[in-house]
């Protein structure tokens, strides 16, 4: 999942990530996992799922989602390119994370 989209094979990366059985891993590889499938969502333009995604994240470990560059990066850049307000469980999301005020 990571090299696909490390080599920007987007649709191999969604064929495969969303549905790897991610459970035998320690939760901080899951998360990053799911990190990377939420990348993948965004680039595909799949918005609502990428949120999703990262918010499912989020639930399994809070920390490392608000901490982690991938995680922030996809919120801002999401926060940035909303016209008008964000939802609010993106806007609340970029909120914990202390991406906006």
């Amino acid at each position: 999942m990571n090299t696909a989209m490390e080599l920007g094979d987007v649709q191999v990366a969604l064929d495969i990530g969303p549905e790897l059985d991610t459970a035998a891993l320690p939760v901080e590889r899951r998360v990053r996992h799911m990190l990377d499938v939420a990348r993948a969502f965004h680039v595909s333009g799949r918005h609502d799922a990428a949120v999703a995604t990262v918010l499912n994240a989020e639930r399994m470990a809070p920390d490392q989602v608000r901490h982690h560059y991938l995680s922030r990066q996809l919120v801002i850049t999401w926060v940035r390119n909303t016209h008008g307000k964000p939802g609010f469980e993106l806007h609340q999301l970029a909120k914990r994370m202390h991406v906006v005020g």
